[in-house]
């Protein structure tokens, strides 16, 4: 990877890209989760977050050419995919093994950054949220610089238009600022009820919790230090231990699991207002910039474009007598008639019909299905990988039938399945098949077989898409069953 800007008055947008996002299933699931969709626009989540910052000026400080990205390994290929379209210069991308929750994350994004002696500043963002007026997120950002610069944790508070029960709370001093429109914090109060949330905007001292910070990676393992001791080591020696690729920065396994697990608020930000013989300060900079954390279907109904009905519609969609209603379908006709106020998501494999004041209780659904093992609650039945997709059509007992897609110039792994044999037709594009020692360029209405235990792969040594329709057989299909010799994208 390409080392980060040496200015010490570099900013850095760091991207934290994990969550499932499990509000918004069917759509969103821990293989495939929000910020990798396009939810509320044409481009995904992620790569609306990164263009965010682009045109930002600032007197005091110089935009860093590419932002970091801290993501789940799960999703590397992914998340390295959806940047590639974007032909930046190298993003670090860094690799969580397991979620630990938003303080560590920043945190060895924060060592990373403050590799040689560097401390630039940070500009965290979630990769799931919207912001809808960049110019007056840019506004902020440059209101924050001048206090974080000086030592400061900076917060952004979002200008509420609505006793919001599903957001956090920041109480500012609004009688004593720092500057215009810079405030020390008082508090952070967690999500309250509606009466509560009334006084709150009746008093005009309280914002939303953004999520989203702005400080020098110095003052953030400074806070660490004094404040999570434990946590700050096991990133240090998870960094260490890990390895650094072209593309990725690993983590340590074990270390970073061991790592005790919290958000930046709850680690660092709550605790500030109590902590003396320190200049580390909490700041607040309020934000008015169209602001939405996308948390639930209501959230996407919100914020996205209505009909006269106050409809929103996506996809073969039919709808009568139907308002403030979201309906989306991604893979047949869904009708709709006579309904108020829903949300009808339809996925290959799984469809949801909810009232939007229930939205937030979707989650339940998820882990209701994790519970009884059901492959719906953590995964489409498509499913990506650095290769390309497989769909998975039919199943049925003793066999299966895939969907193939290989991207050009990709090649699976060299691998052979214990438990089932493969039928392999080629219905667009060339394959170049390898069945044990046998090497064969197969074209559309070409087959291979590859018998039970048999070492094979294929590669797309063409420029357009390759599709092969499989057939599997055995006593067991599932994906586990798969041994690999060899494998151009490091999995095991």
């Amino acid at each position: 990877m390409k080392s980060l800007p040496t200015d010490k008055r570099s900013l850095i947008p760091i991207i934290l890209c994990g969550g499932a996002g499990e509000r918004l299933w069917p759509l969103s699931r821990d293989e495939y989760p929000k910020q990798l969709l396009p939810l509320v626009g044409p481009e995904t989540m992620l790569l609306e977050t990164v263009r965010r910052m682009a045109g930002f000026v600032d007197d005091n400080v110089e935009l860093a050419s590419a932002p970091m990205i801290v993501c789940n390994e799960d999703h590397r290929f992914l998340v390295a995919g959806q940047l590639k379209s974007m032909a930046l210069e190298g993003p670090p991308i860094i690799l969580e093994p397991c979620g630990r929750n938003t303080a560590p994350a920043l945190t060895v994004a924060a060592l990373y950054a403050a590799r040689n002696g560097q401390d630039p500043l940070l500009l965290v963002m979630p990769s799931d949220h919207v912001v809808e007026d960049r110019m007056a997120l840019h506004h902020s950002v440059n209101l924050g610089i001048g206090p974080a610069l000086a030592g400061a944790i900076v917060t952004f508070g979002i200008v509420p238009d609505r006793p919001e029960t599903g957001y956090g709370y920041i109480e500012a001093d609004r009688h004593d600022p720092i500057a215009d429109h810079v405030f020390p914090v008082t508090r952070f109060v967690e999500k309250p009820d509606r009466a509560t949330a009334q006084t709150y905007i009746a008093a005009g001292d309280y914002y939303w919790n953004s999520g989203m910070f702005l400080l020098r990676s110095g003052t953030w393992l400074k806070a660490m230090e004094l404040l999570q001791p434990v946590m700050l080591e096991a990133c240090i020696t998870a960094l260490e231990r890990g390895s650094e690729g072209l593309d990725f920065q690993t983590l340590d396994k074990e270390t970073f699991h061991a790592c005790p697990a919290n958000s930046i608020d709850y680690a660092v930000m709550e605790k500030l207002t109590g902590l003396s013989g320190t200049p580390i300060r909490g700041i607040v900079v309020p934000l008015d910039a169209g602001w939405s954390d996308v948390g639930s279907w209501y959230s996407v109904w919100n914020v996205g474009r209505k009909d006269e009905n106050d409809n929103i519609t996506s996809g073969d969609v039919l709808v009568e007598d139907t308002r403030q209603s979201l309906v989306l379908a991604t893979s047949r006709q869904v009708s709709c008639v006579g309904i108020d106020g829903l949300a009808v998501v339809e996925t290959p494999d799984a469809v949801l019909v909810a009232r939007m004041d229930k939205a937030q209780d979707v989650k339940k659904i998820v882990a209701s299905l994790k519970a009884k093992g059901r492959r719906e609650g953590i995964g489409h039945r498509k499913v990506y990988r650095p290769w390309g997709w497989f769909d998975s059509l039919e199943r049925g007992e003793h066999f299966q039938v895939k969907r193939i897609v290989v991207n050009p110039g990709a090649i699976l792994s060299l691998q052979s399945h214990r438990h089932r044999s493969e039928h392999w037709v080629v219905v667009r594009g060339t394959a170049r098949v390898t069945v044990g020692e046998k090497i064969m360029v197969l074209t559309e209405g070409q087959s291979a077989f590859i018998p039970a235990g048999e070492k094979h792969r294929v590669e797309n040594p063409g420029q357009d898409p390759l599709e092969i329709i499989e057939v599997q057989t055995g006593s067991y299909l599932g994906e586990d069953d798969i041994v690999r010799f060899e494998d151009r994208y490091g999995r095991t």
